[in-house]
């Protein structure tokens, strides 16, 4: 058998309130070290003679997901001004073609907005490469887009490109009228930027040294960065700024923000650089809320989506006004458009060219809900009702389902939809609210699926104290309950994420090797309401742990479940889920697999230059200046808490530029694993992606690989092999 690379043991005493800890592996946080780096390299190498059986069956997984796949694929096109946009994909490529077509701009409204047919490899008439991301990224070690935006004229592309998977962009111009890129970038910038109506300016963030964006920049076209506009600079390291136009196209919404409260400023587009933006609603208000603009008959109005004494969230109307009120002012002249619901919370809003459509989740389901916009000025005009009325697009038929807009424009009569499903994979529709037409264009292929071969359902397990938490099973069909099967149990429950049902190929190997594949959504996330995930932070964060737990319990007991073959997962925050539970009952489970996970959270919430770590305290309050904070996260942190017993299977899988969640975190909690837990437990395992960030490596069989990893790992701890 191989042998494990040993850790070396460097004590670094850490104390706060008294209390000192001796971290003897502090010392692997050194990215620029050749020492750390050698130890990583071997500690890959470890895994990989180790886990050198495994590797027949990751190639199975790999070639089943690939055979299931039609690598060469289009998505179906989006309308923007008078040209059609669409992405292609070609087998052996890793990335996607960006394309367009001309558009039709007459006849009917049917004919104006039915999207070209598209055919996999077979070029349309008029078709337009965009974007190439294969031939850009080509001597790229690491390629991932972010921001993607073409003008409404159809003769500029913008888009932002990280080459290392550290989240930091660099930001391109291409003139698509003779091809050629500009001479001008931006450089080290924030993902998610986006022109401002006109196109005169670019609008971007900058992120500060611990990765929180803290600037707002607008870059006019053609100058120098130098010369760029900070419109607004947030200084509090416990806010996240960030901006996005109105959908009255006039305004530019700056939003600073934490997980529990936000402050909202607005300026006018053609006013950049000319005047301070305005404030809206202040931080001292304590409100969590979204803003919008939006025009009603030739007057425009804030639409605010808030929590004031309305946990779930309440949608209003209140006059623009061109400079700040009070609250108790500016609160007297809200108008309820959709009233508080302790069964629906509400999650986002946009607006169409006719429609106001909303997103909210109802007993655990994503759904959308849409009103004409008439609705609006009628709720003027009687503002003492109780809210318009909104009404569901029918034609949905699963049990467990996610419905999303996806594309909903000001200037589109058209509102897209997307559908998934465990079942369904994913769909995507265009409803004319008008007409009441929903029209399916299409549905991802999954090549030889049978959706009747598989089944997924709901149910329900009792927490310790007395809650009920939802659970998300997925199995074939034709599975004997009659008698015991291996599970794979996925959980996350933090910063009110909810797990939405949603159709995975690569989860169709693991469920035809008989796995019962389930889902717990625990408290932490946001599946059952803002209270569901109250109840699983700060000071009550131990109930996701608990949860999670308690549902496996509750499977164990089921005819159909194999008690002694209960893998777990999870990634990041899920990571942490992952630590804390093979710590609280590591006799419960054969196998962990935790990707970049968050399992030295007390060492990095306590040091506020790492990043994120000052925004993290609203997720789990400030260990710093709160004693009962820190000494709640060093009771439940994975790293402190590991224990002198047997513990089952664990790998860990990482990156090098991980931003989000260090790779130190998991290559600590890794050394201190093999130097506490007993000796007759598996070695625990390291992974590390050399050229990646949070997501893994780059490119679609990159991903494919490392999910075959993954799953690999789980199905031979559980003996599913085969």
């Amino acid at each position: 058998m191989p042998v494990p690379p040993l850790a070396q043991r460097t004590p670094l005493e850490r104390t706060h309130h008294g209390d000192t800890f001796i971290d003897h592996y502090e010392w692997l946080r050194d990215k620029e070290s050749q020492q750390v780096l050698d130890y990583l390299k071997a500690e890959n190498a470890y895994t990989e003679a180790a886990t050198a059986d495994q590797q027949p069956l990751r190639d199975a997984i790999f070639e089943e997901i690939k055979g299931r796949t039609q690598q060469t694929d289009m998505s179906v096109p989006s309308r923007r001004g008078a040209w059609w946009y669409f992405n292609r994909t070609v087998a052996g490529q890793q990335y996607p073609i960006m394309c367009r077509v001309p558009a039709q701009t007459e006849g009917s409204l049917a004919e104006r907005y039915e999207p070209p047919v598209v055919q996999p490899g077979q070029p349309l008439d008029g078709e337009q490469v965009v974007l190439d991301c294969n031939d850009f990224a080509r001597d790229m070690a690491f390629f991932s887009l972010g921001s993607f935006q073409v003008t409404r004229d159809g003769t500029l592309l913008t888009f932002s490109v990280d080459d290392s998977g550290d989240e930091r962009y660099t930001q391109y111009f291409k003139n698509l009228e003779t091809g050629d890129f500009l001479p001008e970038t931006l450089e080290n910038i924030f993902a998610g930027a986006f022109f401002a109506s006109g196109a005169s300016h670019l609008i971007y963030s900058v992120a500060d040294e611990s990765w929180r964006p803290y600037e707002i920049r607008a870059h006019a076209l053609g100058t120098s960065p130098e010369q760029d506009i900070v419109l607004y600079r947030e200084d509090d390291p416990g806010m996240w700024l960030s901006a996005n136009m109105s959908s009255s196209r006039t305004h530019l919404v700056i939003t600073s923000s934490n997980s529990e409260y936000s402050e909202t400023r607005i300026i006018n587009i053609h006013e950049l650089g000319q005047l301070e933006p305005t404030l809206i609603l202040h931080r001292d208000a304590g409100l969590e809320h979204t803003t919008d603009i939006i025009d009603v008959n030739g007057t425009g109005y804030l639409l605010l989506g808030h929590n004031y004494q309305a946990p779930n969230g309440e949608v209003v109307l209140a006059p623009l006004h061109d400079r700040y009120l009070a609250f108790e002012d500016f609160r007297a002249g809200w108008i309820p458009l959709m009233p508080h619901s302790s069964q629906v919370r509400i999650e986002s809003f946009k607006f169409s060219r006719n429609h106001w459509v909303v997103m909210a989740r109802e007993n655990t389901t994503v759904k959308v809900f849409i009103a004409p916009r008439s609705a609006l000025a009628e709720q003027i005009a009687n503002p003492h009702a109780q809210g318009i009325e909104l009404y569901e697009p029918g034609g949905f038929t699963d049990e467990l389902y996610t419905s999303a807009f996806s594309g909903v424009n000001i200037m589109s009569p058209v509102i897209r939809l997307n559908y998934t499903s465990y079942l369904t994979p994913n769909s995507v529709y265009d409803y004319f609210p008008d007409s009441d037409e929903l029209i399916l264009r299409r549905q991802t292929p999954v090549l030889g699926y049978l959706p009747e071969q598989y089944t997924a359902y709901r149910m329900w397990a009792p927490a310790e104290d007395g809650a009920m938490i939802p659970l998300s099973v997925m199995h074939r069909a034709d599975l004997d309950r009659s008698q015991g099967h291996p599970v794979i149990q996925y959980g996350y429950g933090s910063y009110e994420s909810s797990m939405d049902p949603y159709f995975s190929t690569a989860r169709l190997s693991v469920l035809d090797r008989n796995v019962v594949f389930v889902v717990a959504h625990v408290r932490g996330g946001g599946e059952l309401g803002r209270a569901w995930y109250t109840e699983g932070k700060k000071l009550a964060k131990k109930n996701t742990f608990t949860d999670f737990i308690a549902a496996t319990d509750f499977l164990a007991q089921q005819p159909w479940v194999d008690a002694s073959r209960i893998g777990i997962m999870g990634g990041s925050a899920g990571g942490l889920l992952m630590g804390a539970v093979v710590n609280m009952a590591p006799e419960k489970y054969a196998a962990c697999l935790a990707q970049v996970p968050f399992v030295d959270a007390l060492t990095t919430i306590l040091d506020p230059n790492l990043p994120l770590s000052s925004l993290e305290w609203e997720e789990w309050g400030n260990p710093i200046t709160d004693r009962e904070v820190y000494e709640y996260m060093k009771s439940y942190s994975p790293y402190e808490n590991i224990r002198p017993v047997r513990y089952p299977a664990i790998a860990a899988v990482t990156s090098l530029n991980d931003t989000r969640v260090f790779y130190v975190e998991p290559a600590k909690w890794v050394a201190a694993l093999r130097h506490t837990i007993a000796q007759d437990s598996p070695t625990p395992l390291l992974k590390i992606e050399m050229e990646g960030g949070h997501g893994g490596g780059s490119g679609r069989y990159t991903a494919w690989k490392e999910i075959a990893w993954d799953y690999a790992f789980l199905l031979q701890k559980l003996g599913a092999q085969d």
